[in-house]
């Protein structure tokens, strides 16, 4: 059978599904499905048979899991979605992360308020992972502008790396048993400590199984003219660890701006990451004019890349989860916007096209060749 490339996009209004050959030159739409409901992750798992998950996010019907096994042409719902024990004394607002578990149906998800789920049946039943989600930090964290949410799972190996805002980045070194904060290096600008054991606004932590214990991540930057308590800090929003995450070290010079949520890497090279810079103070397109930015050398200097992408009057955002790049020999990128357009980036983001103009607002995109 040839190979399809399947983008998923998470939107104020459901799930979309895109279709294309390998060739990318047109896809076919479907959807929505969870018409209505606001979808904030996605997950296509290619172990095996692939299944597509999106969460569905009702504030007056609950949190669901919708899934699919062909492809996004159907969706059910799972038996039951994730949800805090009843004496807890927390509930859950909002599903922000969805991704693979060690087993062959293991998942696990990431909530708000910040907590960390697993399920061991592909999603219809879930247990709470009281490692991190009932940590000594747990209750001192505190909502960033887009809630407390656990907006990033990394597994590698025995290890787990959780992006917290605002809390921070936590690292599991037993699969998942015990967690501990992991921030040395990762400043915060609104704090009084520039660099506090926890409590950073993580925005995305991304890896490269080639290159076991570098990360890099993309930090709640734009705070080089801060003139309140601890001063200055510049060039916090992008960094790298190589050390596993125990310690993180900045990336961001020569880029326009530290501030951006998404943050990718490319799939056959560990050492060639992008961001998408933002203006720090309207989380939009630096000057109105869009572009991703891309290091060829793990972070040391950075180029712009804008071809084909509005060179004026776009004032767009682009969400943690709204950046991400396909597995084919030459890659494509790709980026939903809050204003309803999905970009490809063909070449590994050399020549951008738009895909779609007039979907609802974007959330998270994700794609994979099956």
């Amino acid at each position: 059978m040839a190979e399809k490339v399947i983008v998923m996009i998470g939107t104020k209004k459901g799930v979309f599904v895109a279709e294309s050959s390998k060739t990318r030159k047109k896809f076919a739409l479907r959807g929505p499905f969870g018409p209505g409901v606001t979808v904030y992750s996605t997950l296509i798992d290619t172990r095996g048979k692939p299944t597509l998950y999106a969460s569905s996010c009702n504030p007056f019907f609950g949190m669901k899991i919708l899934r699919s096994t062909d492809l996004g042409k159907t969706f059910k719902e799972t038996k039951s979605g994730p949800a805090f024990p009843k004496d807890d004394g927390r509930a859950v607002a909002n599903i922000w992360s969805l991704e693979t578990g060690g087993g062959k149906k293991d998942l696990l998800c990431g909530v708000e308020p910040a907590s960390l789920f697993r399920s061991e049946d592909a999603g219809d039943s879930w247990e709470l992972v009281a490692g991190l989600s009932n940590h000594e930090h747990a209750r001192k964290w505190q909502p960033g502008n887009g809630g407390l949410c656990l907006h990033t799972i990394l597994r590698d190996g025995n290890r787990v790396h959780i992006g917290i805002s605002t809390g921070g980045h936590y690292l599991s070194e037993d699969g998942g048993k015990t967690f501990a904060a992991a921030n040395k290096g990762v400043g915060a600008g609104f704090a009084p400590d520039p660099y506090p054991e926890f409590g950073q606004c993580v925005h995305k932590i991304a890896g490269h199984k080639d290159a076991p214990g570098r990360f890099y991540m993309q930090n709640h930057g734009g705070w080089a003219d801060w003139t309140g308590p601890g001063g200055k800090r510049p060039d916090i929003g992008v960094l790298r660890s190589d050390d596993h995450g125990h310690s993180w070290r900045s990336i961001a010079k020569g880029l326009p701006s530290d501030f951006g949520f998404p943050i990718v890497v490319h799939p056959h090279d560990a050492d060639t990451v992008y961001v998408m810079p933002h203006e720090p103070a309207t989380r939009t397109c630096i000057g109105g004019a869009p572009a991703v930015w891309r290091s060829e050398n793990g972070g040391d200097s950075w180029k712009r890349l804008d071809r084909g992408l509005p060179k004026k009057d776009s004032f767009f955002t682009v969400q943690r989860d709204c950046m991400t790049i396909d597995n084919l020999k030459s890659p494509a990128l790709y980026f939903g916007t809050t204003t309803g357009q999905l970009w490809m980036g063909s070449d590994a983001g050399e020549k951008w096209s738009c895909l779609f103009e007039s979907l609802p607002p974007i959330h998270c995109v994700k794609v994979a060749v099956v």
